[in-house]
């Protein structure tokens, strides 16, 4: 199939409201390496926005999956249960940074958000919600409310659910400091709803398609302090920053600081549809028994991959390779960014790494220069994603699992994109 016949097919059979970037079909995938239709290969720093950090198809997941396969694939863990869920549960339990902790599975990342919401509720007897400016919590219409962005995410879609209130993220760079942030918070408790009656703060502590902004550890600090004050509970999603995408196994394991509840999906069972909530246990106990659960929620294969999931994070040292892997990325980044007045910044912790670009004339957000280094990329075999409120990111979610010598010819072929999406660029070999 053409890449022309690809795309008149899509047009003709599937929903228009589905945004696709690729103008090629996938065949194939093994680890970094994806091959389309045509038998061309592309080097994936994508990773299924973030779900592969084990990448694709690695052999311990597939024999993971195989073998319970041939057991059973679906019961529906709240009519017939099994091991497996339990033990998955008790594994996430001794390595989430929350003590004393409960967990239940679901089957997408906007379903634990969801559901950690119903528990806060439930726990609190409250039900105000606060969340963040450029937060993403997914497509859901409670997912929507508590998403910081309008477009492409909310717009045409509303009203949505009620007594969902946002506070400015922190950013050096566009002037928004921890202060500003937590005033805004108070703020919020005088002008738009009592502190009594909010049952939970949300928060990335990187934000994921908002741009890769990275909380402060002083935010994180400060908001523990701001919830206990007011009896409100702390949530944490690291969707998109969980399982050693940032050098640790949980972003929150970089700030000493427990939230009451932390979300996981994305890389949590390795590209099968697996999300979960974790928490203290006296907060997960707070619904009552039929309340919560879901037809999908926890099914065995993707239980059994996410299994193999933490057996490969642990034995491949992925945490450690995380960090290698964005020590060399970041000092790439930053020597660009050194002779381009394009750069804006380059941010992020381990290998959840970004880089903003900005109009080097005006200095206002340059969502063209990314959509020209993102294509330039593509064209050369190697899959980037864009992101951020001005949609002016390139993020980097490549699988952690990457050959070295397959993430150093990607830098090279990074290097090109980015001197002919900036000819005046200069990049130090």
């Amino acid at each position: 199939m053409t890449k022309i016949d690809l795309e008149k097919r899509r047009l003709a059979v599937a929903a228009r409201g589905v945004g696709v970037m690729c103008n090629f079909a996938a065949e194939r995938a093994e680890n970094s390496t994806v091959w389309d239709t045509a038998g061309r290969a592309y080097t994936d720093f994508a990773g299924g926005i973030g779900v592969l950090n084990t990448g694709h198809r690695h052999p311990t997941v597939m024999a993971a999956v195989k073998e319970q396969l041939e057991r059973f694939t679906h019961t529906c863990y709240q009519v017939v249960p099994y091991d497996s869920y339990l033990s998955l549960a008790q594994r996430l339990n001794a390595l989430v940074p929350v003590r004393d902790a409960k967990t239940i599975f679901f089957t997408t990342g906007a379903e634990a958000v969801e559901n950690a919401i119903k528990i806060a509720r439930a726990a609190t007897r409250r039900s105000g919600v606060i969340a963040f400016s450029s937060a993403f919590h997914g497509r859901t219409l409670l997912g929507m409310a508590l998403t910081g962005k309008i477009s492409p995410y909310k717009s045409g879609f509303g009203p949505f659910p009620a007594e969902v209130y946002h506070a400015p993220f922190p950013s050096d760079l566009h002037g928004i400091s921890v202060e500003q942030s937590l005033a805004a918070i108070e703020g919020i408790f005088k002008c738009d709803i009592e502190s009594e009656r909010v049952a939970a703060i949300v928060i990335e502590p990187v934000q994921g398609e908002g741009g890769f902004n990275v909380a402060p550890v002083a935010l994180m600090t400060r908001l523990r302090e701001l919830c206990d004050r007011y009896g409100i509970l702390l949530i944490v999603d690291e969707i998109q920053s969980g399982f050693a995408r940032t050098g640790k196994l949980f972003a929150m394991q970089h700030y000493g600081v427990e939230p009451d509840l932390i979300t996981m999906a994305k890389s949590l069972a390795g590209g099968f549809p697996l999300s979960a909530v974790s928490g203290r246990a006296a907060v997960m106990d707070a619904p009552a028994p039929g309340a919560l659960g879901g037809t999908y929620a926890g099914n065995p294969l993707a239980i059994a991959a996410a299994h193999a999931v933490l057996d490969v994070i642990e034995k491949e040292d992925l945490c450690s390779r995380s960090a290698e892997l964005g020590s060399q990325l970041r000092e790439f980044l930053q020597a660009f960014a050194v002779s381009n007045p394009a750069v804006a910044e380059v941010r992020g912790i381990g290998s959840m790494l970004a880089i903003e670009f900005r109009d080097p004339t005006t200095g206002a957000p340059s969502a063209e220069i990314t959509r020209s280094v993102q294509q330039a990329a593509l064209a050369r075999g190697l899959i980037l994603l864009t992101c951020g409120t001005h949609a002016n990111v390139v993020r980097f979610l490549y699988p952690l699992t990457v050959p070295a010598a397959q993430f150093a010819a990607a830098l090279q072929t990074l290097k090109l994109a980015l001197t002919e999406a900036v000819p005046e660029a200069e990049i130090e070999a």
